[in-house]
């Protein structure tokens, strides 16, 4: 990540520019994403674990298993990925280790959250935050711990489910005055919600927008009205990935085959490009019988 990109991404979030991101989860997600012209991409907890361990987003990834994912995510792709880290993986010097590591990898941001460890996915059912005290001293360490400003820090409080949007907020106003760069209040649950956000927080808001979760999906126009900066998809391309496999196994398991298939199919060539193989087959030309 150079720093003229993440200095443009953290430019356009301090001036409330709206910003959809699409989740990116392993490497090809990333490269298709990476060419579509976003202003950034999120790197998605749910699906970077379901991918990279097959396992639910329940605090069973560890830090190593996540910053290898954000440097090979990140490393590929020229867009300024904001990338999650849970609830920094321990204690203040654990986020300390964290901030740096996540910078160093390439991250343009980090998102950190007020639940307890084990942390759980924040449309999911039985999450508990830790006392807003101990979430503002998080705050303050990773501050500290960056190396540039322009390295965002999203401050995200999940005490809206448990604890009430007015918790919520206490904490969101709580974070803010400890200086997180943004504020995402995890899974309101209406609209009437949404514009409260937008209206009792004057910082760079995230809308989190997960088909099938706790909260109203909207259009930009809506999420900009309410005063949102940046909005999320971190389940998009995953959910779609998923529903495509099935449909193309379905039938092979079905037919014996994939002919006469209805799902739509990338082209193989273009897939290939994708992945790098004309600089492959470049090469084997210039380099032929040199070996």
């Amino acid at each position: 990540m150079t720093s003229d990109k993440k200095s443009t991404l953290a430019e356009r979030l301090r001036r409330k520019d709206f910003v959809a991101a699409p989740g990116v989860f392993e490497l090809i997600s990333a490269r298709i994403a990476d060419r579509m012209g976003f202003s950034a991409l999120y790197m998605t907890g749910y699906g970077t674990v379901a991918s990279y361990l097959g396992l639910p987003d329940a605090g069973l990834a560890s830090y190593t298993d996540m910053v290898n994912r954000v440097g090979a995510i990140a490393g590929a792709a020229a867009t300024p990925v904001i990338a999650d880290a849970d609830t920094g993986y321990g204690g203040l010097l654990n986020i300390e280790h964290t901030v740096r590591g996540y910078e160093k990898a390439g991250a343009a941001a980090i998102q950190l959250e007020d639940q307890e460890f084990p942390k759980k996915c924040g449309h999911t059912p039985g999450r508990r935050v830790i006392p807003a005290e101990q979430m503002v001293a998080k705050i303050k360490v990773a501050l500290e711990a960056r190396d540039s400003k322009d390295f965002l820090i999203i401050a995200r409080t999940d005490a809206r489910t448990a604890h009430g949007l007015d918790e919520a907020l206490r904490r969101g106003e709580a974070y803010a005055e400890a200086g997180a760069d943004i504020l995402f209040i995890e899974s309101p649950e209406s609209v009437e919600e949404m514009a409260k956000i937008g209206r009792t927080l004057d910082k760079p808001l995230v809308a989190n927008m997960v088909e099938g979760g706790r909260t109203p999906l909207l259009e930009a126009r809506v999420l900009k009205d309410l005063g949102f900066t940046l909005a999320i998809f971190p389940t998009t391309g995953l959910l779609a990935t998923a529903a495509a496999l099935k449909a193309v196994y379905g039938r092979i398991k079905d037919t014996g085959s994939s002919a006469g298939g209805t799902t739509p199919l990338e082209d193989f060539g273009a897939f290939s490009r994708l992945m790098g193989f004309e600089h492959v087959w470049d090469f084997e030309k210039r380099w032929a019988g040199q070996g």
